[in-house]
């Protein structure tokens, strides 16, 4: 995984509402990146969920959140519409998004950590947050840092 203090690795992707976003166009907001392992199972509609239900209080802090895993396109398009998700999701299927945040573990390379990077406003990361199994901590953990953030910018 990338540490706090590093410069955030540039994308740009094709969302599933078909957008292309790129984190240079992002910059001067708080980024929330989340990476998640495969859509539809348990733990990660559990946080895909989550943040669809902070959403609007992240956007209200000058965030945006973007959930990445490395489902097909079309699997990603259908969580999303299924789960009424607002925000910008990524089918990472060439694995570079992911390969350049590094978070597949070492031992086993095609499967994610369900890890969230908080990018600031300049795009370095800010905070990493790595639970695999505490869902509800974890996003708990991201919004109460993203409040913190928020308020250091004002």
């Amino acid at each position: 995984m990338l540490r706090v203090g590093q410069a955030a690795p540039h994308f740009e992707a094709m969302t599933t509402s078909g957008e292309r976003l790129s984190l240079l166009g992002l910059r001067g907001k708080i980024v929330v990146l989340y990476f998640f392992r495969r859509a539809f199972t348990r733990n990660c509609t559990v946080e895909t969920k989550g943040f669809r239900d902070n959403y609007e209080e992240l956007v209200a802090l000058g965030s945006e959140v973007v959930g990445i895993s490395c489902d097909e396109h079309a699997t990603q398009c259908r969580f999303a519409e299924t789960h009424g998700i607002g925000f910008p999701m990524i089918a990472d299927t060439d694995r570079s998004i992911s390969t350049a945040y590094r978070t597949f573990f070492s031992l086993l390379p095609m499967i994610s950590h369900r890890v969230t990077y908080v990018v600031d406003r300049q795009g370095t990361i800010a905070g990493v947050f790595n639970h695999e199994f505490q869902v509800v901590k974890h996003l708990d953990e991201v919004t109460t840092f993203v409040r913190e953030l928020a308020k250091k910018d004002v």
